[in-house]
């Protein structure tokens, strides 16, 4: 073996180590909250969540059992899933139709109008707060699900058009001619063809769809219903009431963390899929 084949093999195992440490060092904040989330207030108290480390019989699940006991809570949860499905399906099925219909159909305006789609996407958020704030309330949407579902919605559409269009519009020309041939119908070509080709970049973009809501305080803290909260806003109202209170806030942090985990895990290989795709291309 030359020296040089040595030496490349050295570097890419420090890289290897270095890269498994910076890791390792990235999940500690992770790692002290998911610890302070098993530890009593007292134990909180007593010093940091790194005792349990050398002291495992301090940790207990008191804590969430008492925040699963709180109907605020349980009910935040279900407010969050209220929106953030709804958020990720709309978008995921007009983005899909529209993308479909910039990138294959012909009709006047298509080209400046995806120019002004794509113009969307440097639009703030908080542009948008005052204005749709005052046409929700004029129009019974202020402070409900709906109305927050709408606002991600419209927020996640110049995205989602602009990923899928450009993911479409990759497709062979002469695929979908082959199927006009045979005599499917846009509509069947849209279903038979496209969204199994597509599959990758639309669950790519539900995931990032779907994080995006779930995590959002903004939005929620301005549009939702205050009497029912998502997770991220009840979270907030905790810190409001209580202070800095590490044992309701670590373990909330958690519950809200679960359901994100569980789908991106669950959609992990489309999402690489869909990325190495849109790499490739």
């Amino acid at each position: 073996m030359s020296a040089q084949s040595l030496a490349s093999r050295a570097a890419g195992g420090v890289l290897r180590v270095f890269l498994i440490l910076a890791g390792l060092f990235w999940l500690v904040p992770t790692l002290g909250l998911l610890i302070s989330s098993f530890l009593s207030p007292t134990g909180l108290n007593e010093g940091g969540w790194w005792q349990a480390l050398s002291a495992p019989s301090r940790l207990t699940a008191d804590n969430y059992q008492r925040l699963l006991a709180d109907d605020t809570i349980t009910g935040s949860l279900l407010s969050t899933v209220a929106i953030a499905v709804p958020a990720t399906l709309l978008v995921l099925a007009l983005g899909a139709f529209a993308g479909y219909a910039f990138a294959w159909l012909e009709f006047p305006g298509r080209d400046w109008l995806f120019l002004i789609v794509v113009g969307l996407l440097v639009v703030p958020v908080q542009v948008a707060l005052i204005p749709v704030s005052e046409l929700f309330g004029s129009i019974g949407l202020f402070e409900t699900t709906a109305g927050v579902v709408l606002f991600h919605t419209a927020f996640g559409l110049p995205f989602a058009v602009f990923l899928l269009r450009n993911f479409f519009a990759e497709i062979p020309r002469e695929l979908l001619e082959a199927a006009r041939l045979d005599g499917a119908g846009e509509l069947r070509l849209f279903a038979r063809v496209v969204l199994p080709l597509g599959g990758p970049a639309i669950a790519s973009l539900g995931i990032f769809q779907f994080l995006w809501v779930w995590n959002d305080m903004l939005v929620a803290l301005v549009f939702a219903d205050s009497a029912n909260p998502p997770i991220t806003v009840a979270l907030q109202q905790q810190v409001r009431q209580f202070g800095n209170n590490i044992d309701v806030l670590a373990p909330g942090a958690f519950l809200s963390m679960l359901v994100p985990l569980v789908v991106f895990f669950a959609f992990q290989r489309q999402f690489v899929s869909g990325v190495m795709a849109g790499a490739i291309k």
